[in-house]
């Protein structure tokens, strides 16, 4: 297990991921890149417990996973299988899981202000605090994506399935967008990250 998460994991933050994950039945899996999520646990038939974490998230993110993935194999331990994915039990958990792991030798102190305030009442998904997941990206490698909220209104861009749309005009925190096939409008959060197709000229 060690071996398989030294190459995603501060050497600081190692000990107390081995003395979380020191159970017999559960299983850590790393993933090629998903784009619909980040991670997942599930019970598998056999009573074992496995949780996969995508390959490709930076060292912060990839902890953050990882800790949130462990909170539903230990929600569903203590409290059983009926609570909701999400709910209270599992937010208790997460915040406890997390603590030790909120300190300078872990995380930049940068980041430790915008975690303590998303722990106060954390999320389905990091991705959903706006501010976190912005400070968070600024430490994946380079690519050549571009921010939502930095595509010019008028601009078409396209997501990772195909898809193509063009910028809209911000509502109070999201940016609405047309789907140019369908006419359609949706709602992306400002640190969605899409690939900018058209340049937009005044």
């Amino acid at each position: 297990m060690k071996s398989k998460l030294q190459d995603f994991i501060s050497p600081k933050a190692m000990p107390q991921v081995l003395k979380l994950l020191g159970h017999d039945n559960l299983l850590v899996k790393i993933k090629k890149e998903r784009k619909t999520r980040h991670g997942d646990y599930m019970r598998l038939p056999n009573g074992k417990h496995q949780i996969t974490i995508n390959s490709n998230l930076n060292e912060y993110k990839f902890l953050i996973t990882l800790i949130h993935e462990i909170a539903h194999f230990e929600a569903y331990n203590t409290y059983g299988k009926l609570i909701k994915p999400h709910g209270i039990e599992w937010k208790r958990t997460f915040q406890h899981l997390m603590l030790p792991f909120l300190n300078p030798d872990i995380f930049p102190n940068e980041l430790l202000p915008l975690l303590a305030k998303h722990f106060k009442n954390p999320k389905a998904s990091s991705d959903t605090d706006v501010n976190l997941a912005l400070s968070l990206k600024k430490f994946d490698k380079p690519n050549n994506k571009t921010y939502i909220f930095e595509v010019p209104v008028g601009s078409n861009f396209k997501l990772y399935n195909g898809r193509i749309f063009q910028m809209g005009r911000k509502r109070v925190k999201r940016f609405e967008c047309i789907e140019i096939q369908t006419g359609r409008l949706y709602l992306f959060n400002p640190n969605a990250e899409v690939e900018l197709l058209k340049k937009h000229y005044e």
